[in-house]
């Protein structure tokens, strides 16, 4: 990958729906260059699909939570992990080192439904010896992807000088439908 790829990858993270042309636009190059760039960066595994990000509270989940879960051996973890996909509160789920075996992010309606969750769920699956949960009280930045270092973006840290720079600041005028 190079620079205009990052650029490109930048610009998508931020905002999936942004048009090719608004990143060619952006980055100096035609549509079709772009649309080639994005199939390659998709064949290859480093865009690895778009998806609308909900807003949870909007749909009556009011609690979010991490939630450390212990297993008794390791003999449990593939029916441990099968079973987590099937839990639709369960929104990400973490083999982490440490006390810990996992950590999952739920959400949930309410604290009821919560303990709901823990107690008459996730303690229930074998192998399940112990649960830690945290409750989120205030959210000030969520994950929107990997932020792109500024050397990435840089294409004259890589030989490209010649090349038009697009700084962060030019492609946030574009996903706003601004012309850099």
């Amino acid at each position: 990958m190079d620079p205009i790829d990052y650029q490109i990858l930048d610009l998508l993270q931020r905002d999936a729906r942004t048009t090719q042309a608004q990143i060619a636009d952006a980055v100096g190059l035609s549509q079709p260059s772009v649309a080639d760039r994005i199939r390659k960066l998709e064949q290859s595994g480093a865009v690895l699909g778009y998806v609308a990000r909900l807003d949870a509270r909007r749909m009556g989940n009011d609690i979010r939570a991490f939630v450390g879960v212990r297993i008794s051996h390791p003999r449990h973890h593939d029916a441990f992990t099968r079973r987590i996909q099937q839990i639709a509160d369960v929104l990400e789920c973490h083999r982490v080192a440490g006390l810990d075996s996992y950590v999952l992010k739920v959400i949930s309606r309410n604290t009821e439904t919560l303990d709901e969750l823990i107690s008459a769920t996730l303690r229930r699956i074998p192998g399940v010896t112990r649960t830690t949960t945290t409750i989120v009280l205030a959210t000030h930045w969520l994950d929107q992807g990997r932020r792109l270092t500024d050397r990435e973006l840089r294409l004259d840290a890589f030989g490209f000088s010649d090349l038009p720079r697009v700084a962060r600041s030019d492609c946030s005028g574009v996903l706003a439908g601004q012309r850099p």
